[in-house]
């Protein structure tokens, strides 16, 4: 271990008189890369060992100062080793947004970018104030598989095209633009790749080896993580488990083969960071290698740069000594992170960029607040409504509202995990109480598996006027390392719902966190509404009062499938998605599974839309004349057809509208996929009487299909655009001619 300034720190280095004034790592007239080499030239090999570990020393005689390079801001600057907040006044709260999972269904990307922009900005603010580095370990966007995954609230859904686009909008708000001279923070794409398991019967996360077809691998689980790379996203973090027997952090055909090769992220300042202790993972459980010194040798030569743990430290001197790993290796990794923090413009002057004026002034501004707030808004989904929402207060104010069940004074779990500290947490109730003309009563959490909150909750139910009950999956049941068993209402939360229903009074079933299977309520008579709320942070209470009370009229889409309780004898370890007899396995997301409770992409509204395609497009097109004008790299990306849809409220309510746009048919190889996303547009503001056009942009990526070898390839054969769920309008066409591959899907030689 090099000697140093003991971390955690975030000073900036000394370049005006310090001893690294000396160092060209100091002059800003070269390049990136020259000066991170001018640095690391001057490290002495006992020094580098300390500096590929999160908590990085630093290096006292050059007067490189301490590092921390873990911090995360999932949906707001959040607890991590890299970031204090302060125990009161300035620093002692950020702007709490709610989870990914949430902001997901708006379906918005404009509206993450804008998030985005916000938590970056309160980042470099904590920075500025040395509460925070400037590498931030979000967004978590590996996609929602299964529905017991414990960390499907981290994710913005299921799909890969709309997890593709929202982590590009996101990429940009974090980082500072597309492609910045000054990144604003160094956003971090996790967990590469195939990792959604945590402790799903025994099979914990840290041995899980997933085992996946180059097929699936390439059309579902990496479309993500190449959209990040497509952004220029600053770092990826590889998972605990294994792809297909290796260990990803050790995994040379994903980190350079796939991700550096073939995605082309090669840009001197991205670097690759290890999930925390997956480097000791390698050795055990997974057992790759024989020895500690073999593992972690093997780790750095795949092309891990940073270990968040101390695995590199302690063993990487002796893989050294032993010729596993020479400086070669040691300074490829290190001039990747140091070349980062030269972006971020670590070893620059205070006046250089914009960011190092932030102050405390630029944290939870009136702005940040409504936008927490409309976040909220507009991920919220309407998923039943007899006619009782939004809900009408009299004139002269006089109703009273129970809020009863286990959220409906919820205050951290309105926030999921990942989470910061908010300045406030509105509850339902709290909300409910706050609207001019209610009188709200909380009946308490009615109990489970006991029944001692039955009564309070049906003494709250017999004095109001409606009932609203606020329920679902909270952290303590889904959460990092601990996946759900069940997917459905308990015995006794459906007992206690039922009989509130029975009760004459209009019942409003508020489900909170992740899917329950709803069915028990969807077709209930007495069940007059069920909204979905997800976790929607700091002030989730007001956004879902402002929406049953019509002051936001509801425009969200479900971004996961809501599947029937039954749906849990699929293993969580089958990682295919296509539907198999001999397995059992009926199919996993809309794409391959058509028994949903509820449906991905669904969402009711206070009025009603109607959707038509416009214009008068082709039924026929040739596959050559397709290609050859195509002159855009890659050539997934060439243009096909921008498809103007007309949305018409044809209600009396002002709102919100998304257009979703699927493709399906024959085409490919067989199986054919029910459907799949591949445009969207949020629409605001639609009046009553009014129409808006949402132009749906398609390229010839958004035809293609992979074929076995995970190659992605432009079929003739027959097309729908299926538009809105259900589906309201169509457009049918024909491809013809040869298969054109428009993505040579690189092999797993094993090497």
């Amino acid at each position: 271990m090099s000697s140093g300034v003991s971390a955690v720190g975030h000073l900036f280095p000394d370049c005006g008189t310090g001893p690294l004034a000396s160092n060209d790592v100091c002059n800003t007239e070269l390049s990136i890369g020259q000066r991170a080499q001018a640095l690391v030239s001057a490290l002495k090999t006992e020094e580098k060992y300390g500096l590929l570990v999160s908590t990085s020393p630093g290096v006292e005689r050059l007067g490189l100062p301490s590092y921390e390079w873990w911090q995360e801001a999932l949906h707001g600057v959040a607890g991590s080793p890299g970031v204090t907040f302060a125990e009161e006044g300035n620093f002692s709260y950020a702007t709490s947004f709610p989870q990914p999972i949430l902001m997901g269904a708006a379906f918005d990307d404009d509206l993450i970018e804008a998030v985005a922009t916000v938590i970056s900005t309160e980042a470099r603010a904590f920075n500025n104030f040395n509460r925070s580095g400037l590498d931030y370990w979000t967004p978590n966007i590996n996609p929602y598989r299964d529905p017991r995954w414990g960390r499907g609230q981290e994710t913005p859904g299921e799909d890969p095209y709309h997890l593709s686009s929202y982590v590009t909008a996101l990429i940009k708000g974090l980082q500072g633009g597309e492609d910045p001279d000054v990144l604003k923070v160094v956003a971090t794409c996790k967990h590469f790749v195939a990792y959604d398991i945590e402790d799903w019967m025994g099979n914990e996360r840290y041995a899980n080896d997933a085992k996946v077809n180059p097929q699936e691998l390439a059309e579902y689980y990496m479309p993500t993580f190449e959209a990040c790379a497509r952004a220029n996203v600053g770092s990826y973090m590889c998972s605990y488990n294994a792809l297909n027997g290796v260990p990803t952090c050790s995994d040379s055909y994903i980190l350079q083969d796939i991700l550096r090769d073939h995605w082309n992220w090669t840009r001197e300042h991205q670097y690759v960071v290890s999930d925390c202790d997956a480097l000791q993972n390698v050795y055990d459980p997974h057992k790759y290698r024989d020895t500690r010194e073999e593992s972690v040798a093997s780790s750095l030569l795949a092309g891990t740069d940073l270990d968040c743990g101390t695995y590199y430290q302690l063993h990487l001197p002796n893989a050294y000594e032993q010729g596993l790993v020479d400086d070669a290796a040691l300074d490829k990794a290190l001039t990747r992170l140091y070349s980062a923090l030269i972006k971020l413009g670590y070893f620059d002057a205070a006046n250089s960029n914009s960011y190092r004026s932030l102050t405390f002034a630029d944290v939870f501004t009136p702005d940040a607040e409504e936008l927490a707030r409309k976040a909220a808004e507009e991920g919220i989904v309407l998923i039943k409504n007899d006619g009782i929402l939004p809900l009408q207060i009299p004139a002269d104010g006089n109703i009273t509202i129970a809020l009863i069940g286990d959220w409906a004074n919820a205050t951290k779990d309105m926030q999921g995990n990942y989470e910061g500290i908010a300045k406030y947490l509105h509850s339902p109730y709290y909300a409910a109480s706050q609207i001019p003309g209610v009188n709200a009563i909380y009946g308490g959490p009615p109990g489970d598996p006991t029944t001692d909150g039955y009564p309070p909750a049906l003494k709250a139910a017999a004095a109001a006027d409606i009932i609203i009950y606020a329920d679902g999956p909270t952290v303590a049941t889904e959460a990092e390392g601990h996946d759900r068993t069940l997917i459905r209402w308990s015995g006794e939360k459906r007992d206690i719902m039922t009989q509130l229903a029975g009760s004459g009074k209009p019942f409003i079933l508020m489900q909170m966190g992740d899917q329950n299977d709803d069915a028990p309520f969807l077709n209930h008579p007495n069940v007059s509404a069920i909204v979905w709320g997800g976790y929607p942070g700091q002030a989730g209470g007001d956004a879902l009062m402002n929406v049953l009370t019509g002051k936001v009229a509801p425009a969200g889409r479900l971004p996961v499938t809501q599947y029937p309780e039954d749906y849990i004898q699929v293993p969580m370890t089958d990682m295919s998605l296509r539907p198999n007899a001999s397995t059992g396995n009926p199919g996993r997301t809309y794409m391959w599974y058509d028994n949903a409770t509820v449906p991905f992409g669904f969402g009711l509204h206070y009025t009603n839309f109607t959707a038509t395609i416009s214009g008068n497009p082709s039924s026929s097109y040739e596959i050559s004349d397709l290609t050859s004008d195509c002159t855009t790299a890659p050539l997934d990306l060439c243009p096909f057809q921008t498809v103007p849809v007309e949305v018409s409220n044809t209600g009396t309510t002002t709102s919100d509208f998304v257009a979703l746009g699927f493709v399906a048919g024959a085409h490919g190889p067989e199986p054919y996929p029910l459907k799949r996303l591949k445009a969207y547009q949020r629409l605001h503001g639609v009046a009553a009487g009014a129409a808006q056009t949402a132009n749906l942009s398609l390229t010839l990526g958004s035809l293609g299909r992979r074929d076995d070898r995970g190659n992605l390839v432009l079929y003739p054969g027959d097309y729908s655009l299926l538009v809105d769920v259900p589906t309201q309008a169509s457009w049918n066409f024909t491809l013809r001619g040869e298969p054109f591959v428009l993505d040579q899907w690189p092999q797993d030689t094993g090497m």
